[in-house]
């Protein structure tokens, strides 16, 4: 009984390090969205060019991310192999996001900033997340991504706090809250946790004398992509092809509602912006609970019935076609999303071949939803144009659908496997 009293502890632990080093990188990054647009008004006109100026760090991360991932796969160091990245990467970034506002009297020296920045963000990104596979076992991960990413989503709070009550009088010293956030969890970071004490790098120690003495066999990122799409299984590639749709579905219901608020709702465009925060609050509240169901229950199957209730929730918003309505339809569509957004890596992590790459999966889970991110609104853009704004929610509703099919397709794949996994 002691000693399972103790790994909970030592999981809570991790979860609160892990939650605080989220909760820092995602509190730049969320402002980082919020207000940077401006600064790139004042020198361009385009909305277009400003937003594909603001779609770099994705672009950048799609590439840069599992190669990081994989580089602390191969890392060993007596700190181990994440919190050494940590402890150089976090201060620069907090460095180059202080500098944003001051670069933004020229646009040149503004996008070297903000591209260096991007640069350096988007290759620890997967790293800080990566510690949690590290030390928390496959069975208990799911409640403990649902804590990352509450800490995670908090911080679209934080940002929003920042912007309307200290941004307008300090338009330059409020980027260094996030930055004085950031360098608080390094510190934190750096003097309570070792890596080289996880469980994970001890098994990836393990393999490396098993293959050749001492010296750690490296494993490439085109490697581990070559093995997930000639596997015979088909698990993973299904997972992150669902990763990719379902991130399309997502992003799509997040960057389109404003226009559809004043396109279908006849709404303001600041009433059309606010539609989507009281859904922020559902997904905080169905985050945690969602992930018990997903241990109890299975992570696949309250996946897919979560992607039924975001689906479900969006074609409300429809039949209901007034503020009210869609308020209701995208909070029913937050809930039922945070199924998949809390289980989703965890099932990559949990079908990864070994521990040694884990770093790696968390590169190429968020290379699925990135690119989700940058095809999805597109698309339903699209089938927007080809009908009309008030068919935007089921529009989204049908790729979900398509992204839950994928899920159903992994199911049955391992139903048919007898690895056991705790998926």
């Amino acid at each position: 009984m002691s000693t399972t009293s103790g790994q909970r502890t030592r999981a809570g632990r991790i979860t609160f390090f892990v939650s605080l080093a989220v909760f820092a990188q995602e509190s730049t990054w969320n402002l980082y969205d919020a207000q940077v647009p401006p600064l790139l008004r004042e020198h361009i006109g385009s909305a277009a060019l400003v937003g594909l100026l603001m779609g770099m760090d994705n672009l950048l991360g799609v590439f840069i991310q599992p190669w990081m991932g994989n580089r602390s796969d191969n890392t060993r160091t007596p700190w181990g192999r994440r919190i050494p990245y940590l402890v150089v990467g976090m201060p620069l970034a907090a460095l180059l996001f202080l500098a944003i506002p001051h670069a933004a009297a020229t646009l040149p020296l503004l996008v070297l900033v903000m591209f260096a920045y991007a640069l350096v963000a988007n290759s620890f990104k997967p790293i800080a997340e990566s510690l949690l596979p590290d030390f928390i076992p496959p069975q208990r991960r799911s409640r403990a991504n649902a804590a990352v990413k509450i800490a995670s989503s908090l911080t679209v709070m934080v940002a929003a706090l920042i912007s309307i009550f200290l941004i307008d009088d300090f338009p330059k010293s409020s980027f260094a809250i996030p930055p004085v956030l950031m360098m608080a969890s390094m510190i934190v970071l750096a003097a309570k946790l070792r890596d080289s004490r996880s469980p994970a790098y001890q098994a990836a120690l393990e393999e490396d004398r098993e293959r050749r003495g001492t010296a750690p066999a490296d494993v490439r990122v085109r490697d581990v992509v070559l093995d997930i799409v000639r596997d015979q299984d088909r698990s993973r590639l299904w997972l992150i092809v669902s990763i990719l749709l379902f991130g399309g579905a997502w992003a799509a219901s997040r960057a389109l509602v404003t226009p559809y608020g004043m396109e279908a709702l006849g709404l303001s465009r600041g009433e059309a912006g606010g539609l989507t925060l009281p859904s922020g609050v559902a997904f905080i509240v169905a985050a945690y609970p969602v992930a018990m169901l997903a241990e109890r229950f299975g992570r696949l199957r309250v996946m897919m019935a979560g992607m039924a209730v975001f689906a479900a929730g969006l074609v409300l918003g429809t039949v209901v076609q007034t503020p009210t309505g869609a308020v209701i339809g995208l909070c029913v569509a937050a809930a039922g999303a945070s199924s998949f957004l809390v289980n989703a890596v965890v099932v990559l992590w949990n079908l990864a071949p070994s521990d040694g790459v884990v770093g790696t999966y968390t590169g190429l889970y968020t290379v699925g939803w990135v690119g989700g991110g940058f095809l999805g609104p597109a698309v339903v853009g699209g089938m927007v144009d080809l009908t009309s704004w008030s068919l935007l929610l089921v529009h989204v509703s049908i790729i979900a659908v398509i992204a839950m099919l994928t899920v159903a397709r992994v199911s049955a794949l391992q139903r048919r496997s007898s690895s056991g996994r705790a998926l």
